[in-house]
């Protein structure tokens, strides 16, 4: 039996389009920085030229071990190839649609969580993994 996956609502696809582009252009101009050309990076990562060009057109996302080896061989931080910076994350997080199966408490929890600075999730994580003990 083979599932049919639902395609995105278009939003998410215009985001998701949105990311591939952005990690292409960062593909690319990492690249020329080593100065290889596609085939050889293509090479180097472990993928066919045709295909290796389509990730850096924006035309196609790569599984996350491809993403892990093109950050290796391109000497780039996975998080500058999926533009990620700090504001960015936090914004995405923000923006993500409320799970109807998590309880009350847990939507709260998650909202409060936002507020926190890094040094008091780093508190509050102390004090949870000590809790799960």
């Amino acid at each position: 039996m083979v599932s049919k996956r639902t395609p995105p609502p278009p939003s998410q696809q215009r985001m998701d389009d949105k990311l591939a582009l952005a990690l292409g252009a960062a593909a690319r101009a990492a690249r020329l920085r080593a100065g290889l050309t596609q085939a050889e990076a293509a090479e180097k990562v472990g993928l066919a030229p045709g295909v290796y060009g389509r990730v850096e057109r924006g035309g196609m996302m790569p599984s996350v071990p491809t993403l892990r080896r093109l950050s290796i061989v391109l000497k780039i931080p996975s998080d500058t190839l999926l533009s990620l910076s700090h504001s960015e994350v936090t914004a995405w997080v923000d923006s993500l649609p409320a799970r109807e199966e998590r309880s009350p408490d847990l939507r709260r929890l998650s909202r409060s969580l936002r507020n926190l600075s890094p040094a008091q999730l780093k508190v509050l994580n102390v004090i949870a993994t000590a809790l799960t003990r």
